[in-house]
């Protein structure tokens, strides 16, 4: 199963329980919970900081979509004046997760905001509903150029690793050869050494542009 699928799976169950939760006697511990989430974040970024940056990236997208939902829930829904965070959560999942996952937040957002809502609703009560499918297209685009950016970097600091490890041990070799043979100039033999080096250097400086372009 793909990170995609397991990060879109556990996403849907986040959003699943914030709009159950509302309606359970857990609500009256609403600040303890949101206080206990937050804690449980701030403990958990200073050990997965050193294990795994993925985990950690994950848990803060649940305990964002958590909080943000239950704040919205628990103040009045899609007439909540907290509504608007939802566009702010979807543009932060896509580039904290995969940017497919505002897709899969959007369409699992308007099925549980639709089937909450009570019968007879006029188009005004529906438009903050839909106007996230609106979003979406921008949050995707963001994240995959965030997530183009960050190849990108990571193919330039490969780059810059294979040219230090190309001037380090290919041409270090070289230039000692060059050394040695002119600490040790006799004659005839040591220039040819000399002249083998220095083309054999030329010829690896050829190459490794041409690996670069």
């Amino acid at each position: 199963m793909s990170k995609e699928i397991i990060h879109s799976l556990i996403l849907i169950a986040v959003i699943a329980l914030s709009f159950i939760f509302p309606k359970t006697n857990l609500i009256d511990y609403e600040y303890e919970i949101f206080a206990g989430l937050f804690v449980l974040l701030f403990l958990s970024k200073k050990i997965l900081a050193y294990t795994s940056s993925a985990k950690s990236r994950l848990l803060e997208s649940v305990v964002f979509t958590l909080t943000t939902l239950l704040i919205i829930n628990t103040t009045g829904g899609t007439a909540s004046p907290y509504f608007f965070l939802l566009f702010f959560l979807l543009f932060s999942l896509s580039l904290l997760l995969e940017p497919v996952i505002s897709v899969t937040m959007t369409l699992t957002l308007i099925i549980f905001f639709l089937t909450t809502l009570p019968d007879n609703q006029d188009f005004k009560t529906l438009i903050p509903i839909f106007s996230l499918a609106f979003l979406t297209p921008f949050a995707l685009f963001m994240g995959k150029e965030y997530l183009e950016n960050q190849k990108s970097k990571i193919k330039s600091q490969k780059s810059k690793e294979d040219t230090f490890l190309f001037l380090s041990l290919v041409l270090k070799n070289h230039l000692n050869n060059i050394k040695t043979n002119l600490d040790n100039f006799m004659g005839d033999h040591e220039l040819h050494q000399i002249k083998k080096s220095a083309k054999r250097m030329s010829q690896l400086i050829e190459e490794f542009e041409k690996e670069q372009t």
